[in-house]
């Protein structure tokens, strides 16, 4: 009976304890993800993707407010309509990895702002936080853009982490009309469990290996700096209301629809959910390409129309 008790308690403890040590280790990779450099052959793509719509691209450096200088591109329109969209990639990547998405807004219309992250691609930055340094960048960038240029309206999209940092600038900026969000986080202790479970079982993430999740927030606290609970794009929502378009992807097992769900009951403002049955993480573009412009276009348009029939109303 007594080496019965050993073995259960064996085959309960050691996973947790396994998802500890893995917490503890991970957390300096959870800061300081992998960098994606961006190659002169991407730049190449881009410049030959712009130059078939009719973009035009620049430079765009903008200093953030600790002095990180962060660099991205300023892509106009070939036939502008006055809007301006800051298009956010997601961890381990930098803004060539969403071309494809950018190429859609410019072919609409919508001049884009594309940037490296902090701490992605050929940005500075000590370490990646999420939104928690990332939407004050984002108002940085901003003013730089505001300084430049003169747009009419102002949106922000984004993917997998550049999704969460798209809704916590908008939280805090309400320069941002209105945002689209492809495969959120709901927050980095949630996205913690799915690490967790290897990405692949939240249950277990939430269960025998929620130690390892709870560590891995906790260091990761303690060695950035910053408190991790705040970081959480739901939260946002709550702040400030603005319209949103939410995107979860069917089949994702990184960040499963249930993050994207949390936001939308949380979401103030107009809000709406689209669910792309089959497609795997941030594939909603890939998978249903033509219903996914179809309403993400939509979706902007709705946004500036109405500000233009209220700017109307409002000089009459």
């Amino acid at each position: 009976m007594k080496s019965m008790v050993r073995i259960l308690l064996i085959l309960v403890l050691f996973p947790a304890l396994l998802s500890v040590v893995a917490g503890w280790m991970g957390a300096p990779g959870f800061l300081h993800p992998e960098k994606r450099a961006l190659t002169p052959g991407m730049v190449r793509d881009a410049d030959v993707t712009f130059a078939q719509i009719g973009a035009r691209r620049e430079e765009f450096d903008v200093r953030a407010a600790d002095g990180a200088m962060l660099r991205g591109w300023k892509v106009r329109a070939a036939k502008p309509n006055g809007a301006w969209v800051l298009v956010f990639h997601g961890v381990a990547d930098n803004r060539y990895g969403t071309e494809e998405h950018a190429r859609m807004l410019l072919q609409n219309g919508y001049s884009v702002v594309m940037m490296d992250s902090r701490a992605h691609g050929a940005s500075g930055g000590e370490m990646a936080s999420y939104g928690w340094l990332e939407r004050k960048d984002a108002s940085a960038v901003i003013d730089e853009l505001e300084r430049t240029e003169h747009a009419e309206n102002l949106y922000a999209m984004g993917i997998s982490m550049g999704a969460g940092i798209a809704l916590q600038a908008a939280g805090s900026d309400a320069r941002i009309e209105a945002v689209a969000a492809e495969a959120p986080f709901a927050d980095l202790q949630e996205a913690a469990y799915d690490y967790a479970g290897l990405q692949r079982w939240p249950l277990l993430g939430k269960t025998f290996f929620a130690p390892g999740a709870w560590v891995l927030i906790y260091r990761g606290e303690r060695l950035a700096g910053f408190p991790a609970g705040e970081v959480s794009p739901e939260k946002a929502v709550k702040t400030r209301a603005f319209p949103l378009l939410l995107i979860c992807d069917g089949a994702d097992v990184v960040l499963p629809c249930r993050h994207s769900e949390s936001i939308l009951r949380a979401a103030a403002g107009q809000k709406e959910l689209w669910r792309v049955p089959g497609a795997l993480h941030t594939g909603g573009l890939g998978m249903a390409p033509m219903e996914y412009r179809r309403r993400v276009v939509s979706f902007f348009d709705s946004q500036r129309n109405g500000a233009r029939a209220s700017a109307s109303k409002s000089s009459k």
